[in-house]
């Protein structure tokens, strides 16, 4: 999926002094490192600037029989031209030299404790708003255009196998993965871009594809084979040399998990861990094994890419 920029239009930009009541329209509002300045929701945590569709607002208008002022929900930014719950976090938005990345979409309804869900009877923010955080800082006022950056998500896919490599054999195993990855992606509204490979196990051939997705930025790297204990399983050792941080648990849980059902699983070295800023996973050969690895990795992605962007949501 390539990467689609959007116009996005600011239809208002809205301040409150207090939490949990309705912003009001101001003429302009001034973005810093922690968010909208003179806004009771500006601060160093990841929810400092909140923003909502005009096309959230006219559905819920339509629902509740009444017209909806900006600023009523709460949002710093009100929008339209963009269904902004389809975002995701690390998106962007630009504005001039401003950018604001996405790090919430929704949050938790306060119900009876909040004034805006007192005097509207329920709430659209919690399930269609979204959070950001801002990045660099500007201005920004009504009849601004924001431009809208997914992050795209590079993966890279190696399957090693000297019998694929040398087309005696066809790879199972990479192209499986590559679905079960995009079915992922697109659960999680996300962008993505996946080069697939395949080399014989050779030491070599795997850390210049490793050297050239730390090179290239790539958020993710899965190998597939090369993990067992055979003369020519070398994946975890060339990976063990690349990568700055072991990720030892994942592994763990999957050897314990589908150890104890086949023991042969226990004898896979698969390892997972991070190299500089990309991720690695290493796996079996086998579509089973894929399955399986991808069945617990895919649950951890989303939060080890947060960590990786120093994005903490606990706040």
């Amino acid at each position: 999926m390539s990467m689609n920029t959007k116009e996005v239009a600011v239809l208002s930009v809205n301040i409150s002094e207090k939490k949990g009541v309705i912003k009001k329209p101001v003429d302009s509002i001034e973005l810093n490192s922690l968010g909208v300045l003179n806004d009771a929701h500006s601060g160093n945590w990841h929810r400092q600037v909140s923003l909502l569709a005009k096309e959230s607002i006219d559905k819920f208008s339509k629902q509740a029989k009444r017209t909806i002022n900006f600023g009523e929900f709460a949002e710093n930014i009100t929008t339209e031209g963009l269904l902004l719950h389809k975002t995701a976090p690390l998106d962007r938005f630009r504005a001039g030299d401003m950018i604001l990345e996405v790090t919430q979409i929704g949050k938790k309804c306060h119900g009876d404790n909040c004034s805006i869900f007192r005097e509207i009877g329920n709430c659209v923010m919690p399930k269609e708003g979204i959070f950001c955080r801002v990045i660099q800082d500007g201005n920004l006022k009504a009849g601004d255009t924001l431009t809208y950056q997914p992050r795209v998500i590079k993966t890279m896919i190696i399957t090693l196998s000297d019998r694929a490599s040398r087309g005696q054999y066809t790879d199972k195993s990479g192209p499986l993965l590559e679905k079960l990855a995009i079915d992922f992606f697109q659960s999680k509204h996300r962008h993505y871009q996946i080069e697939k490979n395949i080399i014989p196990d050779q030491e070599e051939e795997l850390s210049k594809l490793l050297n050239r997705a730390k090179k290239e930025d790539f958020d993710l790297v899965f190998t597939t084979g090369g993990t067992g204990i055979g003369p020519r399983d070398i994946t975890p050792d060339v990976v063990k040399k690349h990568i700055t941080k072991e990720i030892p648990g994942i592994m763990e849980l999957i050897r314990v998990k589908y150890g104890m059902e086949k023991p042969n699983a226990l004898v896979s070295r698969g390892i997972a861990g991070v190299m500089n800023d990309t991720l690695i996973y290493t796996m079996p050969g086998s579509p089973k094994a894929v399955n399986e690895y991808c069945n617990e990795i895919f649950k951890t992605i989303e939060h080890s890419l947060y960590m990786m962007n120093e994005l903490d949501l606990h706040g």
